[in-house]
């Protein structure tokens, strides 16, 4: 590679205590506060500190399946990014929606209103509920093969950004003088037909400020990354070094290319679980206490140590044009987090790979 490496962007996911299934055990927050507003606020202010471009809350339709003691309650993704958005300025809100049983109508109206009340800040990552739990909790169909369940997602991608664009621009005329709020002129049709279901529209719902918010993806499977290639602005994916990490975004952006799209429409962040101590054998002792409270089966971390060798580390992957960037996903929060704002940002700045300010 020549000339330098492109600035990085990072963006963090703020799920429960943390990416480790035991960190609700030794986290600083106390377990009765994961489920309050207070909790996300705190974790995307402190990810805004950093000036981090999204944070990221997982969602699903079935509960948490509590594997190694972890806890199995969560909140509503959207809803909980609304509550967050008013208290933060700069941060971008990523919340996770499963097409399969929910409405596209809805997930297009929910998702502009976290845009609105964000201020321009929303994006949403599509995910799929493929489970026969699942299908037999909400009721409504069987579950699905992949194929079918993932071709549905990118549908619902589709007629989500058609319902946003259903409003012009300039349709609302807001004249109390002549008591016309809208130009019905400038709301269309939007007379979709998914597989299974069908939307006649417009929106309810203006235009979203970004117009478009950010759509995220992962591309842990064929029938995903297809999905993803057609519709994604971000793609996660995992990697366990630069060249399988660069080998996935190659796969990802042929894909792209395939779907009629520009590689460079996409940005491909890689997925990165990280516990952080000032000293090794500190990152490693608390590591180790982790997986003793979760007892067998606890994932394993892809980084565990400094805050200098992580930045290192990203710089490197950097430098070979790995990655776009990285979703860092802290083993405890917020600790793991506060060490990557604080320890890791300002050398990744010191390096010319992140910005110091929101643009």
């Amino acid at each position: 590679m020549t000339g330098s490496p492109r600035a990085l962007h990072l963006a963090a996911a703020i799920d429960g205590a943390g990416a480790h299934p035991a960190a609700w055990r030794i986290s600083g927050t106390a377990a009765r506060r994961l489920l309050t507003a207070d909790h996300h606020v705190r974790l995307a202010l402190e990810a805004e500190r950093g000036r981090l471009d999204f944070v990221t809350l997982d969602d699903g339709l079935a509960p948490l399946d509590g594997a190694a003691g972890a806890p199995r309650g969560r909140l509503d993704a959207v809803l909980t990014l609304a509550r967050v958005a008013p208290l933060t300025s700069g941060i971008g809100l990523v919340p996770t929606v499963t097409t399969t049983h929910t409405e596209p109508f809805h997930v297009s109206k929910a998702v502009a209103t976290l845009d609105f009340v964000s201020a321009g800040r929303a994006g949403w990552r599509f995910t799929v509920s493929d489970t026969a739990a699942e299908a037999r909790s909400i009721g409504r169909r069987a579950v699905a093969a992949p194929e079918e369940l993932w071709a549905e997602a990118a549908a619902v991608a589709d007629v989500v950004a058609r319902l946003w664009d259903s409003w012009e621009d300039d349709a609302e005329i807001r004249d109390t003088a002549t008591g016309r709020f809208i130009d019905r002129e400038k709301l269309h049709y939007v007379d979709f037909a998914g597989p299974g279901w069908s939307v006649k529209g417009p929106s309810i719902t203006p235009r979203p400020p970004q117009g478009h918010p950010l759509v995220v993806a992962r591309a842990d499977s064929e029938p995903a990354l297809r999905a993803a290639a057609r519709h994604a602005d971000v793609v996660i994916a995992a990697a366990a070094g630069p060249g399988a990490a660069r080998a996935a975004r190659t796969r990802i952006r042929a894909a792209v290319e395939e779907a009629g799209r520009a590689a460079d429409d996409v940005a491909v962040l890689v997925d990165v679980a990280i516990l952080l101590d000032a000293d090794p054998d500190a990152a490693r002792e608390r590591h180790t206490r982790l997986d003793t409270a979760a007892g067998p089966g606890a994932p394993r971390l892809d980084f565990v140590g400094t805050p200098a060798d992580l930045a290192g580390r990203f710089a490197e992957w950097a430098a070979a044009d790995a990655a776009d960037g990285f979703l860092v996903r802290p083993a405890v929060l917020p600790g793991d987090l506060t060490a990557f704002v604080d320890q890791v940002v300002p050398r990744l700045r010191d390096r010319g790979l992140f910005r110091s300010e929101y643009t």
